[in-house]
């Protein structure tokens, strides 16, 4: 047991190492341009870009870190203020685990490890995993998301990342400013069945971040699948919501209209989907990245400024969004009506 627990803080060690800001810093310097001053803003053409990522496991951070950096010089080469990542982007770094592409059967869920192991001693749940690799993965995310909206001059929503937090686990969007500063995190609201037997814990509230290319919100995935989510956002006067999201199921259209359409059609807001695509460790992730607006501000009517045509590898959706005209739709809409004594 000693062994163990030493060949296990050795190895946890040798991941910070692996990951440290300082070679991070050293990598990118040969890549990044010199850090840009922001786009002037017009708040009737704000550029965003919701990336569709394709699943990859890298062994070396400085891997993950060029195909990062790949995506956000597309999305900066397109015009994007705004970029937006998906759910669940730490896996990449699973690569990193020795014997990770064997491993499917390690991630069975508590209720399968707990019958099948309840005489070996508590079983080992994707959130120790989580937990164990946060002490390297979180500065390197950090430096890495910062380095890159500062040079690029724009607001990068990082995608999710699970991370411990304390005792706890959450999965966590985070939102980068063209300072380079953390604008805003936020934690996932409402968890999937198999994000509790991971045993994650969920967030208990929803922030809007004040910019100056709107007030932005970061719901999580599954948090999209709930008008409450959106109407409290709306309520605290956030214009785009971008929603990364990692859908663990096989493709099916009708069933992912459950999200992020119908609740800007009910709030009255913009939403950016970014999606996280491609299998791993015998999970795997479908969707389609997209931008989403109220029936009324977009061209075709129906509620689609743009969206990837195919669920299963990489992409990008680009569009420009009008703050003026979201925010007159709002205080003249046709049909939305409000009555607070059905909430009491």
């Amino acid at each position: 047991m000693i062994i163990s627990q030493v060949k296990e803080k050795l190895f946890q060690r040798y991941l910070i190492w692996l990951c440290r800001p300082a070679r991070l810093r050293r990598h990118l310097s040969a890549t990044l341009p010199a850090p840009a001053s922001p786009v002037a803003v017009d708040r009737r053409r704000i550029r965003v870009a919701a990336l569709q990522v394709e699943l990859k496991l890298f062994k070396n951070p400085l891997d993950y870190a060029d195909e990062a950096h790949r995506r956000v010089s597309e999305a900066a080469a397109a015009g994007a203020q705004i970029v937006v990542f998906p759910e669940y982007n730490n896996l990449p770094l699973f690569g990193m685990l020795p014997g990770i592409e064997k491993m499917e059967n390690a991630y069975q869920n508590t209720a399968d490890h707990a019958s099948k192991n309840s005489s070996s001693g508590p079983a080992i749940s994707l959130a120790d995993i989580f937990s164990f690799m946060t002490p390297a993965v979180k500065p390197f995310i950090h430096e890495l998301y910062s380095s890159l909206a500062s040079a690029y001059g724009l607001y990068i929503m990082a995608g999710s990342y699970t991370l411990a937090d304390g005792d706890r686990v959450v999965n966590r969007a985070l939102l980068y400013g063209p300072d380079g500063k953390l604008t805003g995190s936020q934690d996932k609201v409402h968890l999937l069945p198999v994000e509790v037997e991971w045993r994650l814990k969920r967030g208990s509230s929803l922030a809007g971040f004040e910019t100056p290319l709107g007030r932005l919100a970061m719901p999580v995935c599954m948090d999209a699948t709930y008008y409450e989510t959106f109407r409290i956002l709306e309520k605290q006067g956030v214009d785009i919501a971008l929603l990364p999201i990692a859908n663990l199921e096989a493709y099916n259209y009708w069933l992912a209209l459950r999200g992020i359409w119908p609740r800007v059609q009910e709030s009255a807001l913009y939403g950016v989907k970014s999606a996280l695509v491609g299998s791993v460790a015998g999970f795997t992730f479908t969707g389609r990245a997209g931008i989403f607006a109220p029936l009324e501000l977009t061209p075709n009517r129906d509620g689609v400024m743009a969206e990837v045509h195919h669920f299963d590898r990489e992409a990008i959706a680009v569009a420009d969004l009008n703050l003026e005209d979201l925010h007159n739709l709002r205080h003249d809409h046709p049909w939305r009506d409000h009555n607070p004594n059905l909430k009491r």
